[in-house]
């Protein structure tokens, strides 16, 4: 079980400190934008904005709706595919910005951003589907190189193998 553990939370550590800086910057800035701008506006957490009314973990009364509007197997579990969209953004997100859990939210959000990309805003112009892509961009590169040096994952990991 350890092993299983330490394999998804051990990040790749790159040559020199100053490129895993840098490969911190997106993950960080990508979960600002995902926990304080945009997951929060779907999902309560305590800096969503107050007009939203949303109560601890609850998501937006409209997006099961919207989910559900998508079709086929979306619309089979609406409120569940909405709540775990809005809980990646959000929570996944926060444990970005810490390097927590690296690659399995940003497989998480990867998800949403594919819904969200070819789904949402599929047919629609390209400006529209830029955000979601971006997104997904800098999950995919996380998820495959993990937090890198900046980040929990990497001093639990550290801790892990030596115990």
């Amino acid at each position: 079980m350890r092993n299983i553990f330490l394999s998804i939370t051990r990040p790749l550590s790159l040559p020199h400190w100053w490129q895993d800086v840098l490969l911190a910057v997106p993950r960080i800035y990508m979960g600002v934008l995902m926990s304080f701008y945009f997951g929060s506006s779907k999902f309560g957490l305590p800096w969503s904005p107050a007009e939203k009314n949303l109560g601890f973990f609850e998501v937006a009364f409209w997006f099961p709706g919207d989910v559900a509007e998508y079709g086929g197997v979306f619309a089979l579990a609406p409120a569940f595919l909405a709540w775990m969209a809005a809980f990646s953004e959000a929570v996944g997100g926060l444990f970005l910005i810490i390097g927590f859990q690296t690659r399995l939210f940003s497989f998480l959000i990867a998800c949403t951003m594919v819904v969200a990309a070819f789904v949402q805003h599929g047919g629609h112009e390209l400006w529209q589907q830029l955000p979601a892509t971006g997104f997904l961009w800098v999950s995919l590169f996380t998820m495959v190189l993990g937090s890198g040096r900046i980040g929990l994952d990497f001093i639990i990991s550290k801790k892990i193998s030596h115990v």
